[in-house]
């Protein structure tokens, strides 16, 4: 008995038959956003990595299969409401339409990146998507483009402009534009993280920030961001001590994760550059100075999650100077 022959896709779908068949692979980082006083503009990329295969298929009803292994498997659920699948159809549907009802995608997700820490999982998948989204149809989107469809879907450009773009961002969404200026980390950098098995929903650690801070905190984080933002620029990466202190969000937020400063505290004194909530967190992230040993810092933070009954993990990861890596087979 022979195969049945492949449903033919209707004419006025001819874009999306064009991408029928094809398979791409996408590498996608990690980010930490804030970085202490940069609340909402501040990013920077880091080599942890999601890898996400996705192929177009005629499917009835258009389903969409996807396969998770790592981070989020049993979790992640096939559909709209996966940021990658939201990406990745929003930047089609702009280019060619609508996906018609005869197509779906066949997924599979190998993640390295923990959900609900503050290390950009979110912002890893919607960038992926809006990425593959974009060299499916042509690739005639411009960065920028795809940052504002990112921003749009995440709500806040931080942590997708350092996952897009790479290195530190400094990012903001004005009116209806999205701005963001990218430097590269130098060489040597490293964050060590402490990871908890606790999860933290970035809604809830917005909910316990106040809608208005003193005047005297604002003044402080304001200062402490140009000088940080201007010690990128000008290759002072010392001063990232000096940006990694915050008053305006993480002082609220340790109310609801009263271990935060206990942690920041142990990676300053075991020689961290800076320390601070990775994001809404819970990973805390201590940066070591070119030609320091990351070594102390993480044994510090290990002993310190210890001391306050804090499960997790630690380790020691590079910033990271590109966004997605695209592979097509």
């Amino acid at each position: 008995m022979g195969l049945p022959a492949p449903r033919a896709v209707p004419t006025s779908d001819a874009g999306w038959a064009t991408i029928v068949g094809r398979r791409l692979t996408i590498d996608v980082p990690a980010s930490t956003a804030n970085l202490g006083a940069g609340y909402d503009c501040l990013g920077l990329a880091l080599e942890l990595t999601n890898r996400v295969t996705v192929e177009a298929v005629e499917q009835s009803e258009g389903a969409i299969d996807l396969a998770v292994i790592g981070e989020g498997a049993g979790e992640l659920v096939a559909g709209p409401s996966n940021r990658f699948v939201d990406g990745l159809e929003a930047v089609l549907a702009g280019i060619i339409g609508a996906r018609p009802p005869t197509i779906g995608w066949r997924i599979a997700m190998d993640n390295r990146i923990p959900l609900a820490r503050g290390l950009g999982s979110s912002a890893a998948a919607t960038v992926g998507g809006v990425v593959a989204g974009n060299v499916l149809g042509g690739g005639t989107l411009s960065p920028e483009s795809l940052l504002r469809i990112a921003t749009r879907i995440e709500s806040h450009p931080d942590n997708a402009a350092a996952a897009l773009l790479g290195g530190f961002v400094v990012s903001a969404q004005l009116g209806e534009r999205v701005e963001a200026v990218r430097f590269d980390a130098p060489d040597g950098l490293r964050a060590v993280l402490f990871i908890p098995e606790r999860r933290l929903s970035t809604a809830d650690m917005r909910r316990v920030l106040p809608a208005e801070v003193p005047l005297r905190d604002a003044v402080s984080n304001m200062s402490r961001i140009a000088i940080g933002v201007a010690g990128i620029a000008a290759g002072r990466f010392e001063l990232l001590a000096d940006l990694t202190v915050d008053r305006i969000h993480e002082p609220y937020r340790s109310v609801a994760f009263p271990q935060l400063p206990r942690l920041t505290g142990a990676a300053r004194a075991a020689g961290a550059l800076g320390a601070f909530l990775s994001g809404a967190g819970s990973t805390v992230l201590a940066f070591v100075a070119p030609g320091g040993d990351p070594a102390p810092v993480r044994a510090a933070l290990d002993e310190a999650a210890a001391d306050v009954g804090l499960a997790g993990r630690s380790a020691i990861v590079a910033p990271r100077n590109r966004g997605p890596k695209i592979e097509e087979s």
